[in-house]
């Protein structure tokens, strides 16, 4: 089925990935978790990170973060080597839990970033307004967040980010402790803010439903040591709705190609 999806103006190459490698130490032995991994994100596409637990995806996001150093390897952005410690400005992380600060409201929650980079109040009111409309939390501007649901945590924690409008976003199995419908409902909000701005974005899963509905590509990651297995393109047209998609005959004809593939790397996990 043919996109819908414009084409990058330039195949600008944001992330580039070549020969990754990450090796721990665990009870004196050495445990390879990453063995030379090579990818490429272009400007303004959302690719999904997929495989089953343990492979290193979250390891190979936090390494594009600046989080933890390779053991081997190379991560360039924008065409710059990343440097361990040292955080990228223009990129954004949505973790897999909610990082909230519970003595703050939602307003000020979303607005943190902004006071950091000594945003004028004025204009932090008006963006952090915006985002909470934009995220569907009208009325909970001034709700703690121990007051909200686990879905309405996670669009506070997205528009957090979001807000300090990053070139480049990396999410960490962000909806994976919501319920179906919660995460249902947090795949369309993602797909509506990102259909407006066109982050580039670096997704991590284990979700095959979850990448299709989501992503213009999958990476498929293979058991541990994690390698890459394969690379699969979602041309399904967009804008997506996050429920219509999953009832076409595309969507369960990828999903049945992609699983099968996958379903070998969660028996090997198994097995180990």
């Amino acid at each position: 089925m043919p996109s819908t999806r414009p084409e990058a103006s330039t195949n600008r190459c944001r992330i580039d990935i070549r020969g990754l490698s990450k090796t721990f130490l665990a009870e004196g032995r050495e445990v390879v978790a990453i063995d030379d991994a090579s990818f490429r994100i272009e400007d303004g596409e959302f690719v999904a990170l997929l495989g089953p637990s343990g492979c290193g995806k979250s390891t190979i996001l936090n390494m594009v973060a600046t989080l933890i150093a390779p053991t081997g390897g190379t991560i360039r952005v924008d065409d710059v080597p990343v440097v361990p410690g040292r955080p990228i400005r223009h990129v954004g992380y949505v973790f897999q839990k909610d990082t909230l600060f519970p003595w703050r409201t939602v307003e000020d929650n979303i607005g943190y970033a902004l006071e950091l980079a000594g945003v004028p109040a004025d204009e932090r009111r008006r963006r952090v307004a915006e985002a909470i409309r934009q995220a569907g939390l009208d009325g909970f501007a001034r709700f703690y967040p121990s007051s909200l649901s686990g879905g309405m945590r996670q669009r506070v924690s997205l528009m957090r980010t979001l807000i300090a409008r990053p070139e480049i976003l990396l999410m960490d199995e962000p909806f994976g402790a919501l319920d179906t419908h919660t995460k249902l409902d947090m795949h369309s909000v993602l797909l509506e803010l990102w259909e407006r701005a066109r982050q580039t974005v670096l997704f991590v899963t284990h979700d095959l439903g979850e990448a299709l509905t989501l992503a213009d590509r999958i990476i498929l990651m293979s058991a541990r040591p994690g390698r890459i297995k394969q690379d699969f393109k979602v041309d399904f047209p967009r804008p997506r709705d996050a429920v219509a998609l999953r009832e076409t005959r595309q969507y369960a004809e990828l999903f049945s190609h992609v699983w099968h593939s996958l379903g070998e790397e969660f028996a090997k996990g198994r097995s180990a």
